[in-house]
């Protein structure tokens, strides 16, 4: 089968630009690296008269310091507060004259801002969106209330049996001394003992040219985008960062199983997972068809059908691979009453063994690579959905051709790569299990 690229064959030098060739790809991006390392990759689109605009600093929750988990999250509440040039007030006004909502989020390797504009307003509002990320000055007097605010969520986490499910099979699969093993919010205790020095010393440390990726998408020539992100990211500088090592995780050996009693829930939430593989493995696409089969396909896989379907025993249930920098978790979750969640995960099993031991058939194999082949004309309907596109593919170095080249990976797969997948992922004897809500048989075989 075939393997995913590991780079792309056309990456740019500092100062030059590469555009994809017409043919064959679709959406045939414009890339450009700036003389400091600030990637930009545009996509000129006329549908309408606007531009979307993403930045993706690696700068995600794995740049935590060790001893204070939830620093970029909590950076992420105070990078807008101000700039050299601009106080709090002044940045909102610039935006939302404009009709400007600005997001921003810290995922696992990202911290994201994102917005969309007129194409009229593109300039003005890429010059803003420079100044929040280059010098911000994180006001130590905003940070009492923005520390409130995260407090309150991470309570509002920890009351969420769903969300404490997820946090708690991390921490079971990785460890809280891994970076995937710590919640991106931080700790009540963490987020306490935060200093705004610290923050600053974060901002300076993690966000430098060399790790910003900028794609614009929209009603707005490729050149022009290129000229704009130059002029607001240019003139930047500061040395390139080191990388937050990141060691594999240890295989399980063996079954693990935790229950968190929450007696005062109505449900009960189920999550079962095991560590999988980077996105870089060369069994990626094999993966990716048999979670698909498992527990995504029509309404939720061989998992749905049999335990939500055909039992009636879940209000929801599905699988998702999580395939990142090093290897990242496969999850199943489902939500069910109390009273089915010993025979919920006697089920789960039972369909991970069936997948281990039988396969898929020519018919699943066929649908679900149908289904996923289909997904990128569905995800390239929108300014929105092109930019995530383009910026997933730079992260992960899949090349300006990853649209049209997704047919070939996925294509090359064959039902035995699927099988050995599966025989390769899915151990129930190996799984690690959490369950939370009302429920409390700590001791129970599951």
């Amino acid at each position: 089968m075939s393997t995913p690229p590991s780079s792309d064959s056309t990456r740019a030098t500092p100062g030059a630009t590469v555009q994809t060739p017409l043919a064959p790809a679709r959406l045939g991006p414009v890339r450009a690296i700036l003389a400091n390392g600030v990637v930009v990759t545009t996509k000129e689109t006329r549908k309408t008269p606007a531009v979307t605009i993403s930045l993706a600093m690696s700068a995600g929750a794995v740049c935590d310091p060790p001893d204070a988990p939830g620093a970029v999250h909590l950076l992420s509440r105070l990078i807008d507060r101000g700039t050299r040039r601009r106080s709090a007030d002044e940045l909102a006004e610039a935006l939302e004259s404009r009709g400007v909502s600005l997001t921003i989020n810290v995922n696992r390797h990202q911290f994201t801002l994102g917005c969309a504009c007129l194409s009229a307003d593109f300039d003005a509002v890429l010059e803003v969106l420079g100044e929040i990320v280059i010098e911000p000055t994180v006001p130590d007097a905003e940070l009492a209330v923005r520390r409130g605010e995260v407090l309150t969520a991470i309570a509002q986490d920890e009351d969420s049996p769903y969300i404490k499910a997820l946090h708690e099979l991390m921490a079971l699969l990785y460890g809280t001394d891994h970076p995937y093993g710590r919640p991106a919010k931080g700790t009540v205790s963490s987020i306490e003992a935060m200093k705004i020095d610290r923050l600053r010393a974060l901002h300076r440390e993690r966000f430098v040219p060399s790790a910003l990726s900028v794609v614009i998408v929209g009603d707005v020539r490729s050149d022009s985008a290129v000229a704009a992100a130059t002029r607001a990211f240019g003139e930047w500088t500061a040395p390139t960062t080191r990388a937050v090592p990141l060691p594999s995780p240890p295989r399980a050996t063996a079954r693990r199983r935790l229950v968190v009693p929450m007696m005062n829930k109505s449900q009960a939430d189920i999550a079962y997972g095991f560590v999988s593989i980077a996105r870089s493995d060369p069994t990626y696409y094999a993966s990716l068809l048999m979670n698909n089969i498992l527990g995504q396909y029509a309404l939720g896989g061989r998992l749905g059908d049999s335990i939500r379907e055909r039992q009636g025993m879940a209000y929801y249930v599905s699988s998702a691979l999580d395939a990142s920098v090093v290897e990242g978790p496969l999850m199943v979750r489902a939500g069910v009453s109390p009273a089915n969640v010993d025979r919920a995960i006697a089920s789960i099993d039972e369909e991970l063994a069936r997948m281990c031991a039988d396969g898929v058939t020519d018919r699943e194999l066929a649908e679900s690579r149908q289904y996923l082949i289909g997904s990128m004309p569905r995800a390239l309907e929108t300014n929105a959905g092109i930019a995530s596109v383009l910026q997933n593919a730079e992260f992960f170095g899949l090349g300006l051709e990853y649209d049209v080249r997704l047919r070939d990976y996925l294509s090359a797969v064959t039902r035995d790569d699927v099988h050995a997948a599966a025989q390769r992922l899915l151990d129930p004897s190996r799984a690690a299990v959490v369950i939370t809500g009302p429920y409390d048989q700590p001791d129970r075989e599951l």
